[in-house]
């Protein structure tokens, strides 16, 4: 009985512990308000336009805009979203098949396949919203697929608002470079540094301090895995790891502990 009510609490700190969406991302209300301010400015203000938004692994850029989606759904209703990750993409060209899908357009090919998107999206209807993650992924020879995607919202009457998510800082220096020509062409950009060893320290005690009873690591050992992590990469899943696995191994010297335990009333 005793492991049952200690292991609850192991269970719960591993659970708190996963990299999901918090209802708060801790050290990040900057970017959060950019955002935010970007999404209303251009979806609900129906001015298309693009954002680049760049960090290192871990800095909380998916995370985030997960987030002000969520927080944002009901003023979102009525555009349309659509979100791509282009990691799951065979080739920078599939994310036109991919779109035209997500659109509902009739399946085309080559050059058809980018004019039937590009009237779609210059057609009379709700403002579209395209999120791409890991737009690293959509680099190609010449940069063709980039550089297409981000004229998008420079079309006439286009009702595109794009964000792209990509952890190289430079991207859009190194592959976007004739975007600067256009006098509106260049996306605004978002970076999300990495975490500070204060932020890691108090992104772990929020999710820590959701399990009941004693704390489950000690302050010492936050401070010192934040300090670790914010040395190296200051990428929060990094931290969130770190503290999962010493967690694992807690649990499993008490488990030990507790089946070494003689029981009460001296039987064996």
């Amino acid at each position: 009985q005793l492991f049952r009510q200690e292991g609850t609490c192991y269970q719960q700190a591993k659970q708190v512990l996963h990299a999901a969406v918090p209802d708060r991302l801790q050290g990040r209300e900057r970017e959060t308000g950019i955002l935010r301010q970007f999404l209303q400015e251009h979806v609900l203000g129906r001015r298309p336009g693009s954002l680049y938004v760049s960090g290192a692994p871990g800095t909380g850029k998916t995370a985030c805009l997960s987030r002000v989606l969520l927080d944002c759904k009901d003023e979102l209703a009525r555009s349309r979203t659509v979100v791509l990750n282009c990691m799951a993409l065979g080739s920078p060209q599939s994310v036109f098949p991919a779109l035209a899908q997500h659109l509902g357009l009739p399946v085309a090919t080559g050059r058809e396949r980018i004019r039937s998107l590009e009237k779609h999206l210059t057609a009379q209807g709700p403002m579209v919203l395209l999120v791409l993650d890991e737009l690293d992924q959509l680099e190609s020879k010449g940069q063709d697929v980039l550089y297409t995607i981000f004229e998008w919202p420079q079309l006439p009457s286009s009702r595109l608002v794009l964000v792209g998510l990509a952890n190289a800082l430079d991207l859009t220096d190194r592959s976007l470079a004739r975007l600067g020509a256009h006098p509106a062409g260049s996306p605004q950009l978002l970076h999300f540094p990495p975490y500070t060893k204060e932020q890691l320290t108090r992104i772990l005690q929020e999710r820590l301090g959701q399990v009941a009873g004693d704390p489950v690591l000690d302050p010492a050992a936050l401070q010192f895995c934040a300090r670790k992590v914010s040395a190296v990469s200051g990428d929060a899943r990094k931290a969130l790891d770190v503290c999962r696995r010493a967690v694992e191994v807690v649990e499993l010297e008490v488990r030990g502990q507790t089946l070494l335990k003689p029981l009460p009333g001296g039987e064996s």
